[in-house]
């Protein structure tokens, strides 16, 4: 059959060119990314309720949501955080594949559920439920150097002509402003004037709503009309104020000074921020910063040239005094690791053109099977294009590593075809037919057993099966085009290039035949001695199997290695209670020093802002740390870390910590692990601290264990404000009134709204700064009574000190505090999420339990699963090679060689120190195609021999030495073409080198000793099937 493409090389030519167009113009379409899409999709309900306490959020807000979230289809966990600035935000976590909009519809359809519950305040204010992007591309900040505006001139000229702006080009997601101060019209009211005036704030908020609405007048001569009416009018009435003089010259009541008592006489108007709690800083400079998030399935790097394309235009109207910069970029790691790996790719490629050309001797024959690699790997595009995936690091990892395996298809064909013409001498054209007579076999079981390995682990779920899908379906992809090129167009080449074997070749080439026959001597020499000494090979071979399970339980595991991402996240928080002007001045001092770090490009800090525990908060500061690109700084991200942490431990005022970002977006804040202490019992805070904090000693002592933090303060100092009921209603002051008197005034209360610009902003109540700086201004804000006098709120209420959280985080319902942490210096993620596990289980009393969160949740999920791809693996290259052969016992020979890959792939990261994670797991996959391949070339021939007529033991020598060459090439060009995987470095380094070190040490096992055993395999379990078949034919023979 496939002497047709011999005879017809246009016609083979033909299917390579097509598939080579056909991946080029997908390759020009696809997206590119880090990773694919793999972090769980995430739904945020947001809502305020201004001056609420945390705890009234927690049980008023929070708690009635919550109840109606679960059972919802795909959602695996929640986590809500309610504040003290009267802030909730609620963020459920679905299932890695769930639709995203589907499960922001299920979401909004319970939360409508629980509104009839809700206080009316937070029903005014709304509840907001949107799809929540973990995927932040880049932070456009806009900056005023020499400090002409403010941080409110930047953040409305930001959120009026840019923010719409960017979420208008294509692939962006959401564009989110950080520490937004949109504009406001703030009403400071002075409450000793509204004492002596008789006026209270339910006064003030009755007079805005109706003097501050819009009404429609009607219209002169509207249907039906009299007979005869000829013109209409539309009346307009004066609507919404606009300026702050205008809010000034509302009439408050008749009376007062100049006949009238107007707003401005008792409060100071001015347009300000809807809120002061969080601003931002670049490089000490005010700024804004505008975080643009990516759509899903958009090209990264290309949005990211668009953002900076349009805001390069949107600059030349910037007024004078203002300009843009892009402190935080996530796109550097992703083009630098991208290009990385394209480095790698053309290294691995000419590492393997060099093995051919050692082996085969000739630029002709090293031709051919090099055309198979660009045919093939450009072709892998297409197939990426067919399932929608990008152009990511585990695509292009598999296509470095397909190198290897594709070149090895080809060089099957060309091997044989040269020993053909060297042994039998055969013309090329009859050697190449006579060579598919006998490869063609081996090939598509080498395909289908690599395509059965591949396309099974392609089906599992969780973030697990996301990352080995990718690489699994790129190789299965590339292996199966490769094995159309070796079937079609290798052999027609073999038959128009190659030519007759000269008798003198050069000296050098004479010196490495003479020492690969020497070899391969040794090699059959080994073979014929443990054919021998059967039982020796079987000891030899449970110690093998018992060293690598053994291997398999002491190394320690991890989802993904962490990288120098080019920037890192730091945390700074001051004492409870701090004010947000110390925060300030401690970040402005420590901004100064990390500017001075020679690594350091941007320092991008978000003040009041907690990114690791969530929410705004007075005594904390969270940064963003922009390192120079990798070529550019000596120091590498974890010594900039050491760095950071060292400046920031001479701070006596507060903490400073820095955590490098979570390795896959989406995963969790930082990197590390991040998991839930839960009260379970409805135990009172204190004791919950208590046992939080005994919990943290613990796990501090250990060694194995670092940066052991968490967000949680139940110790907040607070104000607790006790109403003397029965006095104000025998006074006839309504209870009502005395706590809306002191929302509007310590608190913030939304009256109604403004226009501006275009836009709807708010009118707020709240009184000025000194009247409520100390905790006695309290008492001195004034009610009326019923007889219309007024009395002062100390008369009503005591206010005693107390304390409690600042912020209540409550974890699938239960109350709950965030722990932080990672293992040490050489401790895997997994080693470390184990002994935490352990300390977890003899220390915390009963009704406190642990949950996982983020990256250390999928982690635990991810161990079952790489099991699951590895017996998959095993149970498919059976099945396949027992159709293949007819035979049960066969197969067996080939699968008896994977344990020597596994052991050698575990030595090498042993060796190096390194976890067992995705990357090295996903190897591992590919060493069982690999080393499958390999024992099948022995087999395959062996079982040909055989049906020569030669005896089991000479079959399975003769075996040995006629395929013990083409292996050797084949696979010492795969461990060429990982070699660069293995010494990488730059951006994007950990993970290349935890794929290229297992592959690299199982490959060399799976090439010089596993090569060693299989004969002897073969020859056991076929004279075992061969016993079989001889007792059943007597059996018969007897019946």
């Amino acid at each position: 059959m496939f002497s047709f493409f011999i005879r017809r090389p246009i016609f083979s030519s033909v299917i390579s060119i097509v598939i080579v167009i056909a991946g080029l113009v997908a390759a020009s379409v696809l997206p590119v990314a880090q990773y694919p899409q793999i972090a769980p999709p995430t739904v945020a309900i947001r809502t305020a309720y201004p001056g609420a306490s945390a705890e009234t959020l927690a049980r008023t807000v929070a708690a009635p949501i919550e109840e109606q979230l679960s059972g919802i289809e795909g959602l695996i966990y929640f986590d809500s955080s309610s504040s003290s600035n009267g802030d909730v935000t609620i963020t459920a976590t679905f299932e890695v594949g769930t639709d995203p909009t589907q499960a922001t519809i299920d979401v909004n359809n319970r939360v409508a559920q629980a509104l009839p519950r809700l206080p009316e305040e937070v029903r005014r204010n709304g509840v907001l439920v949107q799809r929540r992007s973990t995927d932040i591309l880049l932070v456009v900040s806009l900056i005023s150097p020499d400090r002409r505006y403010d941080t409110l001139f930047l953040s409305n000229y930001a959120s009026l002509n840019l923010v719409d702006e960017l979420k208008r080009l294509p692939g962006v997601g959401d564009v989110m402003v950080f520490g937004a101060r949109d504009y406001s019209m703030r009403i400071w009211l002075r409450p000793d004037r509204m004492a002596q005036l008789g006026v209270t704030t339910s006064d003030v908020v009755r007079t805005i709503n109706a003097q501050n609405a819009q009404y429609p007048a009607g219209k002169i001569g509207q249907e039906p009309a009299p007979e005869g009416q000829l013109l209409t009018y539309t009346v307009t009435a004066r609507g919404r104020l606009v300026e702050p003089e205008e809010f000034g010259e509302i009439i408050v009541r008749a009376g007062g000074p100049r006949g009238f008592l107007r707003l401005k006489d008792i409060a100071r108007i001015e347009l300000g921020a809807q809120q002061y709690d969080a601003y931002s800083t670049v490089d000490g400079m005010p700024s804004v910063g505008m975080g643009v998030y990516l759509q899903t399935g958009a090209n990264a790097l290309e949005v990211a040239n668009l953002v900076r394309t349009r805001m390069d235009e949107l600059q030349a109207a910037f007024p004078e005094g203002m300009s843009y910069l892009i402190p935080f970029d996530t796109t550097r790691f992703v083009d630098a690791s991208i290009r990385e790996v394209v480095k790698t790719l053309a290294e691995a490629a000419l590492l393997v053109v060099l093995v051919v050309f050692l082996f085969l001797q000739s630029w002709r024959a090293t031709l051919i099977p090099i055309l198979a690699v660009p045919i093939s790997l450009i072709g892998s595009f297409a197939g990426l294009w067919l399932f929608d995936f990008s152009i990511n690091t585990l695509t292009l990892f598999a296509m470095v590593l397909a190198i290897g395996i594709v070149v090895d298809d080809a060089i099957v064909v060309l091997e044989n075809v040269e020993r053909l013409m060297r042994e039998r001498g055969l013309t090329p054209r009859a050697a190449a037919i006579e060579a598919m007579r006998e490869v063609a076999g081996a090939l598509v079981a080498i395909v289908l057993v690599l395509c059965a390995v591949f396309i099974p682990v392609a089906f599992l779920g969780g973030i697990a099966g996301k990352l080995y899908q990718q690489f699994a379906v790129t190789v299965a992809i590339a292996v199966s085009i490769s094995g159309v090129v070796a079937l079609t167009l290798t052999p027609a080449l073999c038959a128009l290039l190659l030519k007759p074997h000269k008798e003198h070749k050069p000296l050098f080439f004479r010196l490495f035949d003479r020492g690969f026959a020497r070899l391969t001597r040794g090699y059959v020499g080994l073979v014929r001695l443990l054919l021998r000494h059967g039982a020796i090979a079987g000891l030899l071979f449970l110690v093998v199997i018992g060293l690598a399970a053994l291997l398999l339980q002491r190394i320690p595991t991890s989802l993904v290695p962490p990288e120098d991402q080019g920037s890192l996240i730091g945390s700074i928080t001051l004492p409870d209670g701090a004010t947000l002007q110390r925060t300030v001045a401690m970040t402005e001092r420590l901004q100064q020093e990390l500017s001075r770090i020679p690594a350091v490009r941007h320092v991008f800090m978000i003040n009041g802002l907690d990114i690791i525990g969530g929410g705004n908060k007075t005594n904390a500061t969270t940064s963003f740390i922009n390192l120079h690109p990798w070529a550019e700084r000596e120091l590498t991200a974890q010594q900039v870390m050491q760095l950071v942490n060292e400046v920031g431990a001479a701070y006596r005022e507060g903490t400073v910590a820095v955590f490098n970002p979570a390795p896959i977006r989406g995963l969790g804040r930082a990197g590390g692990f991040e998991q839930y202490l839960q009260n379970r019992i409805g135990a009172d805070m204190q004791l919950f601290d208590q046992v939080l904090q005994q919990f943290m000693a613990t796990l501090r002592e250990r060694p194995e264990l670092t940066g052991i933090s968490t967000p949680f303060r139940a110790a907040m100092p607070q104000l607790f404000v006790e109403v003397d009921e029965a006095k104000a209603l025998s006074l006839g002051v309504p209870v009502a009134d005395i706590y809306s008197t002191l929302q509007s005034t310590m608190g913030t209360l939304y009256v109604n709204d403004f226009n501006r610009s275009g836009r709807t902003y708010r009118v707020q109540l709240q009184a000025e700064p000194e009247f409520r700086a100390r905790p006695e201004d309290l008492t001195r804000v004034y009610v009326r009574t019923e007889s219309g006098s007024m009395i002062p709120l100390g008369a009503l209420l005591t206010v005693r000190r107390v304390v409690g959280p600042e912020q209540i985080v409550r974890y699938n319902g239960f109350p709950a505090a965030k722990i932080m942490g990672s293992g040490a210096l050489g401790v895997s993620s997994g080693a470390a999420i184990r002994l935490v596990e352990e300390i977890a289980a003899a220390t915390l009393p009963e009704g406190f339990e642990i949950a996982w969160t983020g990256q250390a949740y999928q982690e635990k999920r991810t161990g079952s699963a790489s099991v699951a791809a590895f017996v998959f693996a095993i149970i498919m290259t059976f099945l396949i090679l027992a159709a293949q052969y007819e035979r049960w016992s066969l197969p067996l020979a080939v699968i008896m060689a994977v344990p020597f890959a596994l052991l050698g792939a575990l030595l090498a990261i042993l060796l190096r120190g390194m976890p067992n994670d995705i990357y090295f797991q996903i190897g591992l996959v590919v060493l069982i195609g690999l080393t499958a391949k390999n024992a099948i070339l022995i087999v395959e021939f062996a079982v040909q021999k055989q049906g020569e007529g030669m005896g089991l033991a000479e079959a399975a020598l003769e075996a040995a030495r006629l395929r013990f060459r083409p292996i050797v090439m084949t696979s010492l060009a795969f461990v060429l073409g990982v070699t660069p995987l293995v010494f990488a470095s730059g951006a994007g380094a950990a993970a290349r080198q935890s794929m290229g070190t297992g592959v690299f040490g199982g490959m060399l096992a799976a090439t010089f000793i596993a090569t060693l055993f299989v004969p002897v395999f073969f020859y056991w379990l076929a004279r075992f099937g061969s016993a079989r078949r001889e007792a059943a034919t007597a059996e018969e023979a007897a019946a």
